[in-house]
């Protein structure tokens, strides 16, 4: 891996000084709503993160160091630009990851892509943010249009590595999108209750400060359900998990009828309704999003299954994951991505696109109708054998995030019209509840 290369204009390496940045308790005084938005979101988690420490490990050996502050000036740009990192004693505020001032005093970037987190920073008293006519009476306030565009999130989510290629393509997803041509920026989605779209959020940005129609939310959510819940961030945990829940729609194509031993067609639509980048994004070649397939006759007898986990916490062959596979210098797989000399496969989903899946199997004899279709749009952050190689087998279980499901029926040909069905229920658990029922009479009326 080669140096960090920067681009001119942008803040290297020991330029500054950590004591230039305040620590974000200072800042709740006054914005403790705020500050207790971000506190546990990914962004103040970024440099403590324990799967990131481990992969920065790993990478740092594979590379010999040479990856370390690549991957730290995003992770810790005040310990990077005040030269405590790599290989120092972090202060306090550098360990906060990417928190309030660091943000607040980015007064421009050098170009998006141009190098490793191009940002230019102007750390003191002037604090930069997206509202206009805002004053204080601590500090400076000066407002930036740069706070109100995805450029300002591109810095650190389009990510080429030492290679050129592009490991983190959030952003240039994004400019290519019709969320970029309509002018929806991150923020909108990210930095609002709306999720999936913009959706305004009134209150004050600070205490004392006048009430506007929207203050930007500082939770930061993306899909991370796993780190958040292993460091007990439920609040940001649970907005993760709402996310995902809002990301894709999903459809079923099976036909309403099926005789014994016939060969059935299933197609699984899956569209990326609700958002502006791929699904799964950032660091794709480890995301696992996929569709677990099974099919049930009415007495719950297992006659298809794809894409279910085994006992060892893997994902049976046979299903399409949709996600990035990066090649190393032999063409080879690799869930590295500071090797990573190629893309060899995408199979995420743009936004606003649909993907079709298909899935064949056979109504067996003696099969008790109606037989029951439901598939899971599931997504988990890594594979557990990734997590089980870096933190030891048992210590982490990677949850499983149900994003969509849906259900069909099929049904008997050979039924009478109109015959009664209830989904789920065989003959038996019928004629328990009509038990059950007429014993609640007999006491009630007795």
């Amino acid at each position: 891996m080669s140096p960090v290369v920067l681009a001119v204009g942008t803040i290297g390496h020991g330029e500054l000084s950590s004591d230039q940045f305040r620590e974000a308790s200072r800042c709740s005084t006054c914005h403790g709503i705020i500050h207790s938005q971000w506190d546990g979101s990914m962004h103040s988690n970024a440099y403590i993160d324990p799967f990131y420490q481990k992969e920065l490990q790993v990478a740092s050996e594979d590379t010999e160091g040479s990856i370390d502050e690549f991957c730290l000036r995003c992770h810790t740009p005040i310990g990077v630009t005040s030269g405590e990192a790599p290989g120092g004693e972090l202060s306090e505020v550098s360990r906060e990851g990417v928190q309030c001032d660091i943000c607040h005093s980015v007064s421009g970037n050098a170009g998006i892509g141009s190098a490793s987190a191009p940002f230019i920073l102007s750390p003191g008293n002037v604090q930069r943010g997206p509202l206009k006519e805002s004053k204080s009476t601590y500090h400076e306030t000066r407002y930036s249009k740069l706070h109100t565009k995805s450029e300002f999130c591109g810095m650190c989510h389009y990510v080429n590595n030492s290679n050129g290629v592009l490991v983190d393509d959030t952003y240039k997803v994004w400019k290519n999108s019709s969320y970029s041509a309509e002018g929806t920026q991150c923020q909108d989605c990210h930095m609002s209750p709306g999720v999936t779209s913009f959706e305004s959020n009134p209150g004050r940005s600070a205490s004392g400060a006048p009430k506007r129609d929207h203050i930007s939310l500082h939770y930061f959510e993306g899909a991370n359900a796993f780190v958040t819940d292993i460091l007990d961030e439920e609040t940001h945990r649970r907005r993760a998990i709402e996310r995902l829940k809002k990301a894709a729609a999903m459809n079923i194509k099976s036909p309403s009828n099926a005789s014994e031993n016939e060969y059935v067609g299933l197609e699984v639509l899956v569209t990326n309704s609700g958002a502006g980048h791929k699904i799964p994004t950032g660091v794709s070649e480890i995301r696992q999003m996929w569709l677990e397939v099974s099919v049930t006759d009415d007495n719950g007898k297992q006659i298809y299954h794809a894409g279910n986990i085994d006992k060892q916490g893997d994902i049976k062959p046979g299903i399409q994951v949709f996600n990035t596979v990066l090649g190393d210098g032999n063409g080879n797989p690799t869930m590295k991505f500071w090797n990573a000399e190629s893309i060899l496969s995408d199979d995420r989903i743009p936004p606003k696109e649909t993907v079709v899946q298909k899935h064949n199997f056979s109504i067996p004899e003696g099969v008790e109708y109606p037989v029951y279709v439901n598939v899971k749009l599931q997504y988990r952050s890594a594979p557990q054998d990734v997590i089980d190689d870096l933190f030891g087998k048992g210590t982490h279980e990677v949850p499983v995030i149900n994003m969509a499901e849906k259900s069909s029926r099929i049904n008997d040909p050979d039924a009478p019209p109109g015959e009664p069905s209830m989904p789920g229920f065989g003959a038996n658990i019928l004629i328990l509840m009509f038990s059950v029922l007429i014993i609640v009479h007999y006491r009630k009326y007795r």
